[in-house]
C-alpha cells in the first residue's frame, strides 16, 4: 500500500478550486492508500504572521470541509503541522545540506512576494519549501497530489532527499512521486488564477444567493459577445470552462449550441452555471455547518490524527537523527 501526504493551509475560507483541484481527489485516494492529510499551519503563518486570528478558526473549518467531501478518519489520518514538532526539527536538519540557491529559485517566491499585501521577507517564507519537504520526507510519502503549479516543490523536495542520501551515504529517503489532479484548473471570476488574493473566488460557504450574484455579476465572458443576438464562441468564454467542470454533458451540449446560435444569452449561460455550482456546493457547505457545532467532535478527530502522525514522525526522527549522528541522550 502506497504512502500518501498532502496539505491545505488554513489562511481562511476555501473555494471551489479548492474542492476539485484537492479536496475531491484526497477523498479517492484514501480507499487503496494509507493517507495522511495535513493542516499546515505554521506554512499558513508564513504569509499570515500578522493576521493570526484567521488560523485557529480555520483549522477547524479545514478539518469539518475534509469530512464534508467524504474523507473518513478512520482510514485517513487528519492531523495538524503544529503539533508534530518532527516537522520543524526536520526542516532544521535539511537546512544543512540543502543550498540556499535551491530556495530562491523556487518560482512562487517572487510570485507570491509579487502579489501580496504582506512583507514576506522573511526566513520563514524564504524556508517554507523546505519545510514542505520535512512534511513530505516525515512519512515516507511515495505519492504527493498536487496541480501542476506545484511540481516545481515537489521536485526540490525530491532533491533534497537525494542530497541528502548522497551526503550520508544512505538511501533513506524515498523520492515521492506526483499525483497530478485530474481535473482542469478552475479560473477565477475575472478570469486569473482563483486565489484570495485577487477577490475572485467563489466559496464553498458561500450562500446560494451570493453564488448567483458572483455568476451573473462577475464572472466574464466571451469579450466580443457584446449582445445577446450575437453568436458565441463557448472555446474562447471563460464560462463555458466552467461547464466543462460542474455541469453534465447534455448541459454542456445544450449551451454550446445556444451560444453559438445565439438561443442563449450570457446571462443564462452564468445562471446555469450557478445552479450546477449549487448543487455542488450545497451540500458540503451544510455539512460543514454542521460539523463546527461540535467543535468536540473535531477535537476528536484531529487528536487521534495528531497521534498518529506524530507516532509515524517520531520513528522517522529516529532514523534521522542515528544517520546524522547526533548523540543520544
Amino acid at each position: 500500500m502506497s504512502v500518501v501526504l498532502s496539505g491545505i493551509q488554513p489562511s481562511g475560507s476555501l473555494h471551489i478550486g479548492h474542492l476539485v483541484g484537492a479536496l475531491e481527489n484526497f477523498s479517492a485516494l484514501q480507499k487503496d492508500n494509507k493517507v495522511f492529510y495535513m493542516i499546515a499551519d505554521w506554512h499558513a503563518l508564513t504569509s499570515k504572521y500578522n493576521q493570526v486570528e484567521v488560523i485557529r478558526p480555520s483549522v477547524y473549518e479545514l478539518a469539518a470541509t475534509f469530512l464534508a467531501v467524504g474523507i473518513n478518519p478512520v482510514s485517513a489520518s487528519i492531523f495538524v503541522q503544529s503539533a508534530v514538532k518532527e516537522h520543524s526539527e526536520l526542516q532544521l536538519l535539511l537546512s544543512m545540506t540543502t543550498p540556499l540557491s535551491w530556495l530562491e529559485r523556487v518560482p512562487t517566491y517572487k510570485e507570491k512576494q509579487a502579489n501580496s499585501n504582506a512583507d514576506l521577507n522573511s526566513f520563514g517564507f524564504l524556508g517554507y519549501p523546505l519545510l514542505q519537504a520535512a512534511d513530505i520526507l516525515m512519512y515516507q510519502a511515495d505519492k504527493v497530489p498536487v496541480g501542476e503549479d506545484q511540481l516545481f516543490h515537489l521536485e526540490l523536495t525530491r532533491e533534497v532527499a537525494r542530497r541528502f542520501n548522497h551526503i550520508y551515504s544512505t538511501d533513506f529517503f524515498k523520492e515521492p512521486q506526483a499525483v497530478l489532479t485530474p481535473t482542469a484548473k478552475v479560473l477565477g471570476l475575472d478570469g486569473r488564477k482563483m486565489s484570495k488574493t485577487y477577490n475572485n473566488c467563489i466559496y464553498l460557504s458561500d450562500e446560494d444567493s451570493a453564488i448567483k450574484e458572483k455568476c451573473t455579476r462577475q464572472m466574464i465572458s466571451d469579450p466580443k459577445r457584446v449582445k445577446k443576438t450575437d453568436p458565441g464562441n463557448p472555446d474562447q468564454c471563460p464560462v463555458f470552462g466552467y461547464h466543462k467542470i460542474f455541469s453534465s454533458q447534455d448541459d454542456q451540449e445544450e449551451i454550446n449550441r445556444g451560444c453559438r446560435a445565439a438561443s442563449i444569452g450570457c446571462f443564462d449561460c452564468k445562471m446555469k452555471v450557478a445552479e450546477n455550482l449549487i448543487v455542488k456546493i450545497a451540500p458540503v457547505r451544510e455539512r460543514v455547518q454542521t460539523s463546527l457545532k461540535n467543535t468536540k467532535s473535531l477535537d476528536d478527530v484531529l487528536g487521534d490524527g495528531n497521534t498518529q502522525a506524530r507516532k509515524v514522525a517520531q520513528e522517522t526522527m529516529e532514523k534521522v537523527r542515528e544517520i546524522v549522528k547526533l548523540p543520544k541522550f
